[in-house]
Parts: C-alpha cells; structure tokens; sequence
C-alpha cells in the first residue's frame, strides 16, 4: 500500500486535513492499493497559484523544446509500462491486457503531441491593405484545470494534460478519487523528465471542495473534464460565469445497428467486446444493439452463447476476460438498472446478478447481463448504465433502426453493420453521433484522431489529433504595416 501526497510546486506535500480516502481493490476488496489525501480548498487554491507562478516561465520556453520533455516523457512510460498497468489493473479493476492496451494508447498519444509540438503553427493571410503583412499565431491560455474520471484513469489524464503542456499552458490535474495512484505514478514520470516545478500540479480531494475551488479560482483560464452530465454541465455553467473555455465530454449511450445482410459472426463478437469489454465502463461501450427483425432471434441466440464462455475475476489473472464493477456504489447501480429493466418488462436473456462464488465474493462482479425486447423508451435504453447491461432493440427496417439509434440525448459513438453500401453511407450521414464505425465495434479510437460527442454527450472543441491544440490556445492576429507609418492613398 502507498501512501500518496498531493504535488504543488514541484513538492510531495501531505495535506494539512489530516484525512485519507482508501483506494480499494475492486476485484477483492481487503486490499488496500493505496491511500490519497482529501485536500483543503486551501490546499487547492494553492496548486492553481502554483501554475500561475510557473506559466510565465514555462509559455516562453520554446515549444520544440516541450516537445523533447514529451518524448522523454513516452520513453519513461515505455519504461514503466508493466508497473502502470498492474497499478490500473488493481486499483480499477479491468484486465491487465486491457490495462496494457490504455497504457499503449497513452504512450501514442504523448507520441503524437510531442510531434506536434514542431505544428503549433498559424497562416499567413492576404491583407487588402498596401504594404502590409498578415498573419496569425496561436498562444497558450493561462494555467488550465484537468478533472478526470477513473475508468480511464492514465490515458484521458494524458489526452488533456501533453497537448495542455505542449502548447505552453501550466495544469493543475484533479483525478478521480477511486483511481489515486495511476495518477500520482503518472506525475512521477512527468517530475522524473524535467519538467520545471509549477508547471504540473496534482491535488486529491473531493469535487466539492477542491472540483469547485480549481474552476472558480481567478488563476485558471480554461477547463477540460471527463465525467457525468450532472457534473460537467454545472462545471460548464461555473466556467461560462466566469467567461473562461471549458471542454466537457460526458455520458454516452452508443447503438450498434445490425441490418439484415451483416456478417452475423462479426457482429455478434463486436457487440460481446462493445458492451462486456471493460465490464461495460466505457464512455464508447455499445449499451443498445439495435437489430432487424429477421436476424433479431438468431442474433441474441448467437449473443447468448459467446457471452456464456466470457470468465470474470481479478483482471490479474490471465484467464480473466471481465473484471469487476469499479465500487460498490456502480454495482448498485447495475443492479438497480437490472431491476429497472425487468419491472419495465424487458425480457432478461441472461445475467443480471451479483457473483459472489468462485473467489468473487470480495469483488464487484455483477454477470453480464442481456435483456431482449427492449421498447426504445424504456429508461435501460436511455439512461447510461456504465456497466455489462446490453439492450436488445428490434427494428422492422433500416429505416426504423435509424430512428431508434437516434433516438436518445447522447451522441457519442456508434456502429453500423452492413455490406450493402447505399445503406452504409446513408447511415454515415444520418447517424447523430461524433465517431461512425462501421462493421467495427463502438470503442476504439486512435491517437491522432479526434475525439468527442455531439447532442448532450459534449460540448467544446473536440479532444486528440491536432484540431485539441485550438482548445489550448488562443488565435491571435498580427497586422505588420512595413511602409515606417508613411501610409498615402484613399485606404487611409
């Protein structure tokens, strides 16, 4: 067990409250993984001063050069790569190859922003005036806040954090309270390759106290969280009262549109690894299946059969295919959704209760779970679950399939199968969603891609891929009249 500490100011400090939250491991839940302090607003109004103080030294230095901290940065990961994904594995719960899989995307994303950072480039524009030069060039915001969930508790925390750095923005990083130490490993690794003290700052405690202290705090000029809609539309209402950016990407509730002609075998897997796959905690997870009539029946037999054979457990062990739900307070709410679903009378194909045999009974394991019949208006195909609840939702047509994969306030992700290409394309155009897979699963993305939802699910610039650097800087137009003042003509 590790005790952690907050770091201000290029310091490991203790917080002055004295009290500390128990990072549990959900998987079995006499292990302690570590313990993080529940700081002061005090203590966080202090990290933001921190990155004030830091920002004036750190905008100047020259971007390339906070590049190569990102590079050496990605090569210390690659180094500590088994070390973090143990640590994910314990203290989140999902199984160490998935564990392995977000640290590689982390690594590629520090990749790719620290490439970027030879990119932060802006144009030169025609001006309509004689003997004038015009042009644009981005600059960082300020010190920038980042609050992040725990089911990804490495990679989002990466996402915000390399492009903040990389465009000359000072941080300061509040994680989730359940996922403490992949977060303070994370800061380590950034202490480790130099980069000068303020300019990071990790502070642990509650969103009430250090959450509302961070974004109200005049020092920071730019928001980015990761989380619920409740919380990040108040954190959008704090950001827009004080007229700064924020960026918030939040709930999901992803289709997955399988029409008659699909490859039935490709679908079924890819809806098994959408919507099981990290026990269902997934921002992308495919939460509804929505299937033509004619294939529904051989669809969930199929469904039904792969998910028999998926094993739950501790994500260290090897055999382990789904972990635990990530505490006890997501198990209830699993649980209260599979009750939801009955009383709505949804059929229960399989799954839907507490495992608590087998060595689980210290965990959080909650079987996945399948409901077929699903009306689209019942709230298990509305409401997000973030669990291993999949809804099965029968269509009569394309048409009818459509309507229903948009019918619900979210718009993340979603997938179509289907070889018939007039459908496919129709279903590009039409799907109300920011990331279109088709005849691949919800989940996924890359590096250099852009990320993020439209309708409820976000709102701000999207995240990854270089259109993020225009989240962390301001665009600033220069006019450069060369003539010395001596201006003549009708112009002026």
């Amino acid at each position: 067990m590790r005790i952690l500490k907050n770091f201000i100011a290029g310091q490991w400090t203790d917080s002055q409250s004295g009290r500390r939250v128990p990072d549990l491991n959900p998987a079995d839940t006499s292990e302690i993984v570590a313990k993080a302090p529940s700081s002061t607003a005090v203590e966080a109004a202090g990290a933001c001063e921190a990155a004030a103080r830091a920002f004036e030294g750190w905008r100047r230095t020259p971007a390339p050069v906070r590049g190569q901290i990102l590079s050496t940065v990605q090569r210390r990961m690659e180094d500590r790569r088994e070390e973090l994904a143990e640590a994910l594995t314990r203290e989140e719960g999902k199984t160490l190859a998935e564990s392995r899989g977000e640290i590689q995307r982390a690594i590629n994303v520090v990749e790719f922003f620290a490439g970027e950072a030879r990119r932060i480039t802006g144009t030169t524009i025609p001006s309509e005036l004689p003997n004038n030069f015009c042009y644009t060039l981005k600059q960082p915001v300020g010190p920038v806040a980042v609050i992040t969930p725990w089911n990804f508790p490495v990679a989002i925390p990466i996402w915000k954090i390399a492009p903040a750095l990389v465009s000359g923005n000072t941080v300061v990083f509040k994680p989730a309270s359940l996922t403490p130490l992949t977060a303070a490993l994370l800061v380590e690794i950034f202490e480790e390759c130099g980069l000068p003290p303020g300019v990071l700052n990790l502070i642990y405690g509650g969103g009430r106290e250090v959450g509302d202290t961070v974004v109200k705090h005049p020092a920071i000029q730019a928001v980015s969280f990761t989380g619920s809609n409740d919380v990040g539309v108040g954190l959008y209402t704090a950001a827009a009262a004080r007229g700064i950016k924020c960026q918030c990407e939040m709930g999901g509730k992803n289709p997955i549109v399988i029409l008659a002609d699909a490859d039935l075998d490709l679908a079924v897997e890819s809806t098994v690894q959408g919507a099981f796959g990290s026990t269902g905690q997934r921002c992308t997870a495919t939460s509804r299946a929505v299937v033509e009539d004619s294939i529904a029946n051989e669809f969930v037999e199929r469904l039904h059969a792969r998910t028999a054979g998926l094993v739950m457990g501790n994500g260290l062990d090897p055999a382990t295919t789904i972990g635990p739900s990530v505490d006890g307070s997501q198990l209830e709410t699993v649980l209260e959704y599979v009750g939801i679903g009955k009383h709505e009378g949804a059929r229960l194909v399989r799954g839907g209760e507490r495992l608590t045999t087998s060595g689980l009974e210290r965990g959080y394991f909650v079987s996945p779970t399948i409901f077929d019949n699903v009306d689209p208006g019942m709230r298990i195909a509305q409401e997000e679950i973030f669990g291993p609840v999949l809804a099965v939702i029968r269509a009569s047509d394309a048409k009818a399939a459509l309507r229903v994969a948009n019918g619900v306030r979210f718009g993340l992700s979603a997938s179509i199968y289907t070889n018939d290409v007039p459908s496919m394309f129709r279903f590009v155009d039409e799907l109300e969603a920011g990331i279109i897979h088709v005849n691949s699963p919800t989940v996924g993305g890359e590096a250099h891609v852009p990320f993020g939802g439209m309708k409820a699910t976000g709102v701000g610039l999207r995240e990854m891929g270089s259109g993020s650097i225009d989240f962390y800087t301001e665009l600033k137009v220069v006019y450069v009249d060369y003539t010395g003042g001596k201006r003549s003509g009708n112009l002026y």
